[in-house]
């Protein structure tokens, strides 16, 4: 796959990585001294962070351009930031493919009630702004024996389902084999990895939203303003291209709880959803519960027409 993440890839953001990285040596004296000039200051004024860390913050390298090295102090720095901004101590790690997986969804709407747990369960899990309309699930209600999307009501009320004459649709970001933000994306700052997950390098992402826009399925979200998470809620199991708390001006998306699935678990709002309606799993294991859905139920996806291939399915009793 030409998206797959290679960290060699010369084309990486349209800029000279070692332009960059002489610009970050130049400055390490400086930022040595400049740190011995702030000494005494617990939190110099560079937003909260030492001036070392915020010279190293402005010329990060892509993700995808990293010596482990490099991986390993960005890793340590985002985690010094958390604890500076939330008080709380997290851990973000950098957990790789697994060899012979490639991820999959897929729900059986028959079951699907309405109640939003997974929603709820994705919010906190992924450390997503309490104070924004951002959510990377959405439930829709739609009219029985109608598909059209922009017909769906979103802002239903979920103490009063199931509705009569109604169905749900959670939509989510489709992983898609051919992803059409991937392409629309100026910097490269989102790929394919090769378990099919599509990632965002939030610290290379300039929020120019093409992504967005060129996304069919409304998966992906802006923050406009600096995402809000009470520390005490604040999940301190991220992933650098996953749940790790993000800055205001980038987008994000679902990406099937990475930090998790990366690991073996189960998405959250596949954990928490009370009926059953969702199954994950590994494409290329014939023996896992996915492939039997996809080999022995009528299964169909969202706007097939457009060539995307989404690897999420939905499909009925």
């Amino acid at each position: 796959m030409s998206e797959d993440g290679d960290r060699n890839d010369p084309d990486i953001g349209g800029c000279d990585a070692g332009r960059r990285n002489f610009l970050r040596k130049l400055g390490a004296a400086g930022a040595t001294t400049a740190t011995a000039l702030t000494a005494g200051a617990a939190k110099p004024a560079w937003g909260g962070q030492t001036f070392e860390d915020a010279w190293n913050d402005f010329f990060q390298t892509s993700y995808r351009r990293m010596t482990p090295e490099e991986m390993q102090e960005t890793l340590a720095r985002i985690a010094r930031k958390a604890e500076r901004r939330y008080g709380v101590e997290i851990t973000c790690e950098d957990t790789p493919p697994r060899e012979g997986v490639v991820f999959g969804y897929a729900l059986n709407i028959s079951r699907c009630k309405g109640y939003r747990d997974c929603v709820h369960a994705c919010v906190e899990e992924n450390n997503q702004s309490r104070a924004s309309e951002i959510q990377y699930i959405r439930v829709l209600q739609m009219n029985a024996g109608s598909n059209n999307l922009e017909e769906s009501e979103h802002y239903y009320d979920p103490a009063q389902v199931p509705v009569e004459g109604k169905y749900y649709l959670p939509v989510q970001c489709m992983q898609c084999d051919d992803p059409p933000c991937v392409k629309a994306c100026p910097v490269k700052a989102t790929w394919m990895e090769p378990d099919g997950i599509v990632v965002i390098d939030y610290d290379w992402c300039i929020g120019c939203r093409y992504c967005m826009t060129a996304c069919p399925y409304w998966a992906r979200h802006f923050n406009w303003t600096e995402p809000q998470i009470p520390a005490d809620e604040l999940n301190p199991n991220t992933h650098y291209l996953g749940n790790r708390p993000r800055p205001r001006g980038v987008v994000e998306k679902c990406h099937f709880c990475i930090q998790r699935t990366r690991k073996g678990r189960q998405p959250a709002c596949m954990e928490a959803c009370p009926t059953g309606a969702r199954i994950f799993g590994n494409l290329l294991d014939p023996n896992s519960e996915i492939r039997y859905v996809l080999e022995n139920k009528t299964v169909f996806r969202l706007k097939e027409d457009l060539g995307t291939e989404p690897k999420f399915w939905y499909f009925t009793d």
